[in-house]
């Protein structure tokens, strides 16, 4: 896989390409900027405009070949081999209300798969980044050179089990219908405790150990592709609640260790897997009509 492609210069290009955003980042955070509405009523800023338009022009003087899936500008080549997935601030709400759980994801994906991921965190203070067979790393900062290598909990860990499980949840909208909400009950009623870091934030800390298993029912590719090889680089399993890899259509997320992801994906099956599946696709379908 990408025997044309030197994977550890491309992730330094992207780690670039992320610092320029948080240049961008740091000239609109806590001073104020107009918000506008996008079609399916999320927020867009200046700042997200500026933010995707600088990791573009970092990436594209490398790799001008390649295709581009962004946010916020128009996308390019989608059919490309090399497709960079962009998210220029992943949490825009809490980037115009002063909260600081917000990032940059940027990802890189050949022929369907997420070879190389970036998430950072620039006024929050952290970084990770991976790309595939090279591991996975965290920094404490914006500095790679500082980054410690991570890994999800071990299998000889108490948390292998449910009952000793750290378990965070994100946007559960539509996991929340139907009998969603029983299955998720039942999880949260079985695991050891039930917190929602959400955003990037509690995909890190699954990475580095710190909690067992993520789930979400509404996102979409651009929230996620960096965080998916950094968890799976970490010894993690990610998949959508379907049980399926990611694709550019993906909604929604489970993610975790291998054997809380195992327990986790057996109580999300059979008709509800299938009743879940087609709800996603109806969402995404809508998401579409919107573009």
């Amino acid at each position: 896989m990408c025997a044309n492609l030197d994977l550890d210069r491309a992730l330094n290009h992207a780690l670039d390409a992320a610092r320029a955003a948080a240049v961008v980042i740091r000239q609109y955070y806590r001073v104020g900027v107009d918000v506008l509405s996008k079609a399916d009523e999320s927020p867009v800023t200046r700042a997200d405009v500026e933010c995707e338009q600088a990791i573009k022009a970092e990436l594209k003087a490398h790799y001008p070949a390649h295709g581009y899936f962004g946010e916020e500008t128009e996308s390019e080549r989608l059919d490309a081999d090399y497709l960079w997935l962009i998210d220029p601030i992943d949490g825009t709400k809490s980037f115009v209300r002063d909260y600081p759980i917000f990032s940059t994801q940027i990802a890189l994906m050949h022929q369907g798969h997420i070879v190389l991921g970036v998430s950072m965190a620039s006024e929050f203070g952290q970084l990770a980044f991976a790309r595939r067979g090279g591991g996975a790393y965290l920094a404490e900062g914006l500095d790679p050179s500082q980054a410690r290598r991570i890994c999800v909990a071990p299998a000889t860990a108490p948390s292998r089990t449910l009952s000793q499980a750290i378990v965070s949840i994100g946007n559960v909208k539509t996991l929340s219908q139907g009998s969603g909400w029983q299955q998720l009950a039942e999880l949260a009623h079985r695991a050891h405790r039930l917190r929602g870091y959400g955003d990037f934030y509690h995909y890190h800390l699954l990475a580095q150990g710190s909690i067992d298993l993520v789930l979400e029912s509404d996102v979409n590719i651009l929230d996620v592709a960096a965080l998916s090889i950094i968890v799976q680089e970490a010894g993690g399993v990610f998949t959508d609640l379907s049980g399926d890899a990611l694709n550019l259509e993906t909604r929604s997320v489970l993610a975790g260790t291998p054997a809380l992801h195992a327990l986790a994906s057996a109580q999300f099956s059979g008709p509800f897997r299938a009743q879940l599946r087609a709800q996603l696709q109806a969402q995404s379908q809508a998401g579409k009509a919107h573009l």
